[in-house]
C-alpha cells in the first residue's frame, strides 16, 4: 500500500501525531510526508492531519481535502478541548464535508491538544465565574497531550488501515 502523511500543524500537535503515524508504518511504501503537497495525490492511502480552526479543519487542509478525488483518506487532528467524543465526531464531521463522494473515509483519530500560554492569558483575563474556571481547568488538562496513550491509539488505528 502506497501512502502519504500530510498534515498542517500549528503548535506542533498535529506533527507529533503524523510522526507517531509515520513510526507505526513501513517507510519504503510512503511517497511524501510533511505539508499537503500535489506528489500526496499519487498515495493510495492519503493520512490527512489538522488542528482545529473554529470547529474544522484549518485552510490549507480544507483545500487540499478538495482536492483529493478516489483515494483512502485517514483524517486525524488534534483540538485543544477535548475528553468529549461527540465534540470531536462535531469537528470530525464538518472536516468531512471537504471531501469529494468518491473519496473512502478508513479511518480517523482525534485526541486533545496543548494550546499556547497566550490562550490561558485570554482566559485568566476573563471575568470569574464558571466558565473561566471550566476553561482554565481544560488549557491545564491538555498541556500533557498528545500524550504516549493518545500516540499509541494513533499508532494501532494506523496500522488497522494497512
Amino acid at each position: 500500500m502506497s501512502y502519504a502523511i500530510v498534515y498542517s500543524s500549528r503548535t506542533g500537535n498535529t506533527a507529533q501525531l503524523a510522526k507517531a503515524i509515520g513510526e507505526a508504518l513501513p517507510r519504503e511504501e510512503c511517497l511524501c510526508f510533511g505539508a499537503p503537497e500535489p506528489k500526496a495525490l499519487e498515495a493510495e492511502t492519503v493520512f490527512v492531519g489538522f488542528w482545529t480552526d473554529k470547529g474544522s479543519c484549518d485552510e490549507t487542509v480544507a483545500g487540499f481535502l478538495e482536492s483529493l478525488t478516489n483515494q483512502r483518506v485517514f483524517l486525524f487532528g488534534t483540538a485543544g478541548f477535548g475528553g468529549a467524543p461527540a465534540y470531536f465526531e462535531q469537528i470530525l464531521g464538518r472536516v468531512r464535508q471537504h471531501l469529494g463522494p468518491e473519496v473512502q473515509v478508513v479511518g480517523t483519530f482525534m485526541c486533545q491538544g496543548k494550546m499556547p500560554q497566550a490562550v490561558r492569558d485570554r482566559y485568566e483575563a476573563m471575568e470569574d465565574g464558571p466558565r473561566r474556571t471550566a476553561m482554565l481547568e481544560n488549557f491545564d488538562k491538555a498541556l500533557s497531550h498528545p500524550d504516549d496513550q493518545d500516540l499509541a491509539q494513533l499508532k494501532a488505528a494506523a496500522e488497522k488501515v494497512r
